[in-house]
């Protein structure tokens, strides 16, 4: 196989949650760039007529969506039946749903806590387990979760999303070591700093966004486009060997 062709993506299907914008976005657009149909779930995410839609579509693809509330364990339970039941055959999984809550640690409500666990770490093992099953049953799967910085440092004033990011990387590693003998490839991308709706806080902080632009070696925010490459890679044949990493794309912040 050439290099060029071990990205190629025709024929899949790619299930991407949180695809409606931001990162999301980004990682479907990128995905259907190279060839596979979209599965896109949000829990806002229009049945018909969305941006993303048109956009996969536009691109010659399948686009087909679902709503689901990522903090509704019985929700996230039902999708999983029911995207199985609708497309019986998923090869590529991208965990992207995800929220923060923002609060000091002796000022963060149970309710913040509980919320972003179910949401970042718990509703994306159970997706995980569901696909994941019917990926090992096929004998192939590309699984991709979103970590974060976090995974690797405490952060300030989101105890737990950091909680939650540091989960995903010990579950990416969990899941890549029973599942790679099966030809399934669980990883993980690990996102700095980025220009989106979950960083818009930092960035209009003067003071927290200068302190951070000051440690990027690259001397700038992320932007959702940046990710593009690196879920194509880790979606497709040119990562056959990649089992359990958690990839950084983060401007340089993590050498610094």
């Amino acid at each position: 196989m050439s290099v060029i062709n071990s990205f190629d993506l025709s024929g899949r299907n790619a299930l991407v949650s949180g695809c409606k914008r931001g990162i999301g976005r980004s990682m479907a657009l990128a995905l259907a760039q190279a060839g596979a149909d979209i599965i896109g779930v949000s829990a806002t995410l229009e049945q018909s007529g969305s941006k993303i839609a048109e956009e996969v579509t536009a691109l010659g693809r399948r686009f087909t969506a679902y709503k689901c509330d990522f903090s509704d364990r019985k929700a996230v339970g039902e999708f999983s039946a029911k995207v199985l039941q609708d497309t019986p055959r998923i090869d590529i999984l991208v965990n992207n749903a995800g929220t923060i809550r923002r609060a000091p640690a002796a000022e963060h409500l149970d309710e913040y806590f509980d919320e972003v666990i179910e949401v970042n770490l718990s509703s994306q093992f159970r997706l995980t387990r569901e696909i994941g099953r019917a990926m090992v049953a096929q004998g192939s799967g590309k699984i991709v979760f979103i970590a974060s910085l976090l995974t690797f440092q405490g952060g300030i004033n989101v105890p737990g999303y950091a909680a939650s990011k540091g989960g995903i990387g010990q579950l990416t590693k969990a899941f890549a070591n029973e599942w790679a003998a099966s030809g399934v490839n669980v990883n993980a991308i690990a996102p700095g700093y980025i220009a989106t709706d979950n960083t818009q806080a930092l960035r209009n902080d003067l003071h927290r966004s200068k302190a951070i632009l000051n440690r990027i070696p690259a001397e700038r925010w992320g932007a959702p486009d940046d990710f593009m490459g690196p879920v194509v890679f880790l979606a497709s044949s040119a990562s056959d060997y990649v089992h359990g990493t958690i990839l950084t794309v983060d401007g340089g912040w993590m050498a610094r």
